[in-house]
C-alpha cells in the first residue's frame, strides 16, 4: 500500500508518542512535528476517515491495525538509517535529520540491503 510521505510522518510521530509517554495526544505530535494544532487535527480527521486511527474516550488517538503498521515500517526504517549515519561518524542530530529525509523514498530492495550490511558490521 503506498501512503503519503506527510500521512507516514503523522503516523510514525503517533507511534513515537505512544513510545514515550503511553498515549497519544494531538499535542504531542503537533510538538514533534513542529506544527499547529489545526494542522493536526485536519490530518487526524483524515487518518480517521481513511481508517489509520481512532479515538478513545479520552480523546487520545489510537492507532489501528494499519497505522501501527505503516508506522513501525517507517519507525523502524528510521532508527536503522539514523543508526548507519551515526556509525558512519555524522553527528546524532543530523543523522536523525538525514534519516528522516531519505526513510520514505528508500526501496525495499536498499533498505534491505542496509539491514544485512548493518548486521554484518555487528556481527565482527
Amino acid at each position: 500500500m503506498k501512503t503519503h510521505m506527510a500521512i507516514e510522518d503523522y503516523l510514525e510521530a503517533m507511534l513515537m508518542a505512544k513510545e514515550k509517554n503511553g498515549y497519544i495526544r494531538s499535542k504531542d505530535v503537533a510538538e514533534e512535528l513542529s506544527v499547529t494544532k489545526p494542522s493536526v487535527s485536519y490530518i487526524t480527521k483524515k487518518l480517521r476517515d481513511d481508517g489509520y486511527i481512532t479515538m478513545n474516550a479520552n480523546r487520545n488517538i489510537e492507532l489501528t491495525d494499519s497505522g501501527m503498521a505503516i508506522a513501525q515500517k517507517i519507525y523502524n526504517r528510521h532508527k536503522v538509517l539514523t543508526r548507519l549515519f551515526t556509525e558512519l561518524g555524522v553527528d546524532p542530530a543530523t543523522a536523525r535529520d538525514d534519516a528522516c529525509k531519505i526513510e520514505h523514498d528508500l526501496s525495499e530492495s536498499t533498505f534491505n540491503a542496509i539491514v544485512k550490511f548493518t548486521e554484518k558490521l555487528e556481527a565482527k
